[in-house]
């Protein structure tokens, strides 16, 4: 298969509406990428929290950045309202064209077809507000059952996975009384785009415009 993503020097912007969704969607992938000193430089960004759920988040990303001491990294949580990310639109959009002076070249962000309404919000304004590089959108299994025919795979060990879903069970104590929040989720949808890549487990990213030179 075609690889895509530089084997070294990214810089990773990860974006992402709810203090875990990043980890759900890609927290395999950083995994990889970190611990293979692929990331030079990461920001991390996380619209709609809590002071509880900020917290989780501020923790959840140094668990995973621990993977990687030496990569330039910053966490920024904001605290807009879950759920209501699009009555704080121009706010927002003031933010993500800040997020341009990091300069990434490389883009996690949610599907565009995601139905959660903040997903949908933050993916919209990624792509209104970078033009010119390479997303990669990710996918969060949920009730609505939205998920996709993805394109884009990265291969996940069986140790990668469950060093991901450790992470997610200490990083997110508030999260784990709902009934979709455990490793039986988390281990299921890695596993059908394990089939779908011809390999074991993989996440997957839905990739919409690519420019080849």
């Amino acid at each position: 298969m075609l690889a895509l993503v530089p084997a070294a020097g990214l810089r990773l912007l990860c974006l992402g509406a709810h203090a875990d969704d990043i980890e759900i969607g890609a927290g395999g992938t950083l995994l990889r990428w970190l611990r293979a000193g692929r990331v030079a430089a990461l920001h991390w960004v996380v619209w709609a929290a809590t002071d509880e759920r900020a917290r989780e988040a501020q923790a959840s990303a140094a668990l995973f950045l621990a993977t990687a001491p030496d990569t330039e990294a910053t966490v920024t949580v904001h605290r807009f309202t879950d759920g209501s990310l699009a009555a704080d639109r121009a706010p927002i959009k003031q933010h993500f064209e800040q997020l341009k002076d990091f300069n990434p070249n490389l883009i996690l962000t949610h599907y565009q077809h995601d139905l959660h309404q903040d997903h949908r919000l933050v993916s919209e304004l990624t792509w209104n507000t970078f033009r010119s590089h390479l997303i990669l959108e990710y996918e969060i299994p949920k009730y609505d059952g939205d998920l996709g025919n993805p394109a884009a795979f990265v291969e996940l060990t069986a140790e990668v996975l469950a060093e991901k879903l450790r992470l997610l069970r200490l990083a997110f104590p508030t999260q784990t009384s709902k009934h979709w929040y455990d490793d039986e989720t988390f281990r299921a949808l890695p596993r059908l785009r394990g089939i779908q890549s011809a390999t074991r487990y993989a996440e997957a990213f839905y990739l919409r415009k690519l420019l080849l030179g």
